[in-house]
């Protein structure tokens, strides 16, 4: 296409991320506004918002305390470079993560989202046993149906297929255990599936084909969410966490989605009971207002590190301009402060039953094959039509936005995140419009 000179109100230049442009151009869909639970658009017509924004805005939008917190720093201190200087909010913000934390974790790394924080985790995971004298340990392991962010780390060991097909060989030496998900003995399970726990011997399988002397990490997503809803079958992770302490393996925790409550638990590894060697975080951290991410690190891995490197001399050759930013950090404090307060994680928790009845009651809707759930995360996953997959569900999608319901979906499945301030009258209303929506679909 020839080059133009655009106007203010000109679609053409903005290439949109994970977005059929051409598509979305030729009927956009935009948003002006946000308050509470509800996104605006630029006729004034409301949306529900039944994904926290992209499973990020946790409490809502708009919320007061975070708003006057940003604009205040933004006053104070807007920019502080993180490299061999600091500022006293990272350090604040640093000891109260690690408070939420389960126990044991002692150090955080900032970053800007969750794509950056799970390439850190793995160069940080690189880095401990270089320092511990296993260097050999340089394997990467992800799972099928993973998703890990966009860096050339995260696709590696994701298993995205879509996320993987254009972008050549990816980082060499990594591979993948088989993901949870078994439709024949797994369907219509309430929360976490009886079945399915043996599927993290696999694990055991790629130890015995390269040697656990160089496999330096396992990442996993406790739940697996941009892939459309996998909640791992119950003593999954509890045997995938034997396993790699069995073979002095690092196992990852993705918890850029289950971070922050979305199970009612401020993390993920706490609902669960399993406790990783590093977690990653971002979307709740800061209510998504800045970006934001971070990787938590169990006692003794920044000690390993540190420990290797000369006094004086730099643990990590690795950080980012805006590690730690300043309007980032305040964000978080207050966002950490609003879960607080409005006793937000316990709220999750108390309206994740009544989440899934309600989801679990559109069983029997015409091309409904499974419904998924924990927490406040719900999934329905739609039969395909034939020779079109994702058409039936992407069809779902703008539907339910042309009747004031945002979803979320991947493929043939329709993911819901809704924030924790969600009404029951709201949850109601979302599965209406699914329900009357997926049935009147061909």
């Amino acid at each position: 296409m020839a080059s133009h000179k655009a106007g203010v109100n000109d679609l053409e230049s903005y290439w949109l991320p994970f977005t059929a442009n051409r598509a979305f151009k030729a009927a956009p869909k935009l948003f002006t506004s946000a308050d509470g639970m509800y996104y605006r658009t630029p006729e004034g017509r409301e949306v529900l918002d039944a994904t926290s924004g992209l499973w990020c805005s946790n409490a809502g939008h708009n919320r007061p305390r975070i708003v006057a917190a940003i604009q205040k720093q933004a006053a104070v201190l807007d920019y502080a470079p993180q490299f061999q200087l600091a500022h006293p909010a990272a350090f604040e913000l640093s000891n109260r993560l690690i408070d939420l934390a389960p126990q044991g974790f002692s150090h955080v790394f900032y970053c800007n989202s969750g794509s950056e924080a799970d390439d850190t985790a793995l160069k940080i995971a690189l880095a401990y046993h270089r320092a511990r004298g296993q260097g050999t340990r340089t394997r990467l392991i992800g799972r099928e149906r993973g998703y890990h962010g966009v860096g050339f780390g995260g696709i590696s060991v994701g298993g995205i297929v879509s996320n993987r097909k254009t972008f050549g060989m990816l980082i060499p030496g990594t591979d993948h255990i088989r993901h949870t998900h078994d439709l024949a003995r797994q369907q219509w399970s309430r929360g976490q599936p009886a079945e399915g726990a043996e599927f993290a011997d696999d694990l055991e399988r790629l130890v015995a084909l390269h040697d656990a002397s160089t496999i330096a990490c396992v990442m996993v997503e406790p739940v697996a969410g941009s892939t459309g809803v996998l909640v791992p079958p119950k003593g999954y992770l509890e045997r995938l966490r034997a396993i790699c302490d069995k073979h002095g393996i690092l196992l990852i925790f993705d918890e850029v989605i289950t971070g922050f409550g979305r199970l009612g638990t401020a993390f993920g590894s706490q609902y669960f009971g399993v406790t990783p060697d590093l977690i990653t975080m971002a979307k709740g951290m800061t209510n998504a207002t800045v970006p934001m991410g971070g990787v938590m690190a169990r006692e003794g891995i920044f000690d390993a590190i540190a420990g290797a490197t000369a006094p004086g001399g730099i643990e990590l050759f690795h950080g980012y301009t805006y590690s730690g930013h300043p309007l980032a950090c305040a964000a978080a404090l207050a966002t950490l402060d609003t879960y607080k307060e409005e006793n937000l994680f316990q709220r999750c928790a108390e309206m994740a039953p009544y989440l899934e009845s309600q989801i679990h009651a559109l069983r029997g809707t015409r091309h409904v094959e499974d419904i998924r759930n924990l927490g406040l995360i719900g999934a329905v996953q739609l039969e395909p039509r034939a020779g079109a997959p994702g058409a039936r569900a992407m069809e779902v999608f703008t539907r339910c936005f042309e009747q004031g319901v945002l979803i979320r979906v991947t493929g043939d499945t329709i993911a819901m995140s809704p924030p924790f301030i969600v009404e029951r009258a709201q949850i109601d209303r979302i599965m209406e419009t699914l329900r009357a929506v997926i049935s009147a679909l061909d």
